[in-house]
């Protein structure tokens, strides 16, 4: 099947499809993260095809649309534009008439700040603040990761009052901020905010190459998965590991789902999605090598041959 035959099955099969790097729960680039965070305001459910995954995919998607960049966005088999383009059609109210729904409706989310954070974005407010009233940005992307800043109010903001200060987030962030509770710790002599974010899914974790060096020194039981092709296998693989096949499958349908696994591929995009697609089968504790076998080669073992 011809690249453009593939794409054209693909925007056909879905009403509304993204091509972009990463997924939409790991997105690999800010545009893509952007994209997935306009989408997911009108969306619950979209497909997106990661061209990361398929180098065939992300160059002949560029070819298809004759559009030179990636993220983009076809809605009913037509190509509606990249992140910029999105974003734009979002001021305008053009998003919503494209996909045919309004954005989902959305309640000012609950959030707890102890007296510990309070003080602690007080006294940052008064070292650095600019305006009367304190305000706290939050921001959770589409990796579900927290950033706190000090910030102002600006159009469109969520605005959540707790007390002395106000924290302000997009609506895509409030969307994933309902229960989210903020704290001040201090732990080993070393202090920092700390978010905990009820409504966060299970996460693919990322593991470096040093990580599970140590991993395997100390004997911590997990199991390392190979998701390349028996050519690559053949020409490079980190041992000991196992090739992701019909048998494996077939056990890993029958294993606890407690069970430690790691992906790893060529650089860490395959992987990411095998990773993924482990977390819907109801596995807790699933890993993705970064920077797959070529991190490994380089930083841990020059003896796997690199290709």
């Amino acid at each position: 099947m011809s690249v453009d035959v593939e794409i054209e099955r693909i925007v056909r099969d879905h009403q509304v499809v993204l091509f972009m790097k990463g997924t939409r729960a790991a997105p690999q680039c800010g545009f893509s993260a952007r994209a997935c965070d306009i989408l997911d305001e009108y969306l619950d459910e979209y497909a997106t095809v990661n061209v990361l995954a398929d180098p065939r995919i992300r160059e002949g998607i560029k070819e298809f649309s004759k559009w030179p960049t990636i993220p983009q966005l076809y809605v009913q088999a037509k190509f509606v534009g990249g992140s910029d383009i999105i974003h734009e059609m979002t001021e305008t109210g053009e998003l919503a008439e494209v996909l045919g729904t309004q954005r989902i409706a959305l309640e000012s989310p609950e959030i707890e700040l102890s007296k510990s954070a309070e003080n602690a974005f007080l006294k940052f407010w008064e070292a650095e603040g600019d305006s009367e009233e304190p305000v706290v940005r939050l921001t959770i992307g589409s990796s579900w990761e927290p950033l706190l800043d000090l910030d102002q109010i600006r159009p469109g903001d969520v605005v959540v009052d707790v007390g002395e200060m106000d924290i302000v987030m997009t609506r895509s962030s409030a969307r994933r901020a309902n229960g989210v509770k903020i704290d001040f710790v201090d732990r080993g002599g070393q202090s920092g905010f700390k978010v905990d974010i009820p409504l966060r899914p299970p996460m693919v974790n990322q593991l470096t190459v040093d990580d599970l060096k140590a991993w395997m020194d100390q004997g911590k039981p997990h199991l390392l998965i190979d998701v390349r092709t028996d050519a690559e296998r053949a020409t490079a693989k980190i041992e000991p590991s196992v090739v992701l096949d019909d048998a494996l499958r077939a056990q890993l349908d029958e294993m606890d789902r407690a069970q430690t696994l790691v992906f790893y591929c060529h650089h860490g995009s395959r992987s990411q999605q095998a990773a993924s697609h482990l977390l819907k089968m109801g596995f807790r504790d699933v890993h993705n090598l970064q920077g797959g076998i070529e991190a490994w080669s380089m930083h841990v073992d020059p003896d796997v041959p690199r290709y």
